[in-house]
């Protein structure tokens, strides 16, 4: 009930320092990652899906919900830090938020509810249309000329 939810906010808020400055040392350490912005947004976007699996298990004790939730984001994440590189490689977060908007869009067209699907599908949505636009001249061009 009310009690895990609040552990499990309290136990974010604790280690979410934590995990921002574990983050940085991943974006700007490792030897093949030039200095570049980090996708904050991206990973952002992970955390809330992953808290949205976590939030299901918490409220319903839904463990397929902990299970994607987790699972995507930490796919999500993953494919934020490969944004993060210099030259960014966006295709494996774009195709995750792609197959997530697919997922959540059918599950909101069959139940009605906005919450939690038609949130995840819109955000992913949004997610899918701004990696599209930003990152577009990094995506491989079917038939163009590879030199």
């Amino acid at each position: 009930g009310r009690g895990v939810l609040l552990e499990v906010y309290l136990h974010i808020a604790k280690t979410l320092p934590n995990t921002v400055f574990l983050l940085q040392k991943v974006c700007f350490t490792f030897p093949q990652i030039k200095k570049m912005p980090a996708d904050f947004l991206g990973f952002a976007y992970a955390a809330t899906v992953a808290a949205g699996g976590i939030m299901g298990y918490a409220k319903a004790g839904s463990v397929p919900s902990l299970a994607a939730g987790l699972t995507f984001g930490a796919l999500l994440g993953y494919g934020a830090l490969l944004s993060s590189n210099d030259p960014p490689r966006p295709l494996f977060q774009l195709g995750t938020a792609l197959v997530l908007a697919g997922m959540m869009g059918s599950r909101w067209a069959r139940s009605g509810k906005f919450m939690p699907p038609g949130l995840i599908c819109v955000i992913s949505c949004a997610m899918l249309a701004r990696g599209l636009i930003y990152h577009n001249r990094y995506l491989p061009m079917i038939g163009a000329r590879q030199d």
